[in-house]
């Protein structure tokens, strides 16, 4: 039986978010040490008429490696 791979990436992704939502829950615990990266400031492209802001931030941290790591065991179970 083929197993669906959209199913694992929301399975992750659900992950991702919970293990956040559990992290923030506990701000001085070691479920929130992580590390942050992407862009520091924002890159504004200003065309005269029109103006476009690109930004991206990712904070990796201990829980959401956690929430990973169950959703993976999950989709192995279904």
């Amino acid at each position: 039986m083929r197993k669906n791979n959209w199913a694992c990436f929301l399975l992750i992704l659900a992950g991702i978010v919970i293990g956040g939502f559990i992290g923030s829950l506990f701000p001085n615990t070691w479920l929130n040490y992580g590390q942050s990266f992407g862009l520091s400031a924002p890159l504004i492209l200003d065309l005269g008429i029109m103006s476009v802001t690109f930004g991206m931030s990712i904070k990796i941290t201990i829980a959401s490696i956690l929430g990973i790591a169950a959703a993976i065991v999950i989709y192995r179970f279904i």
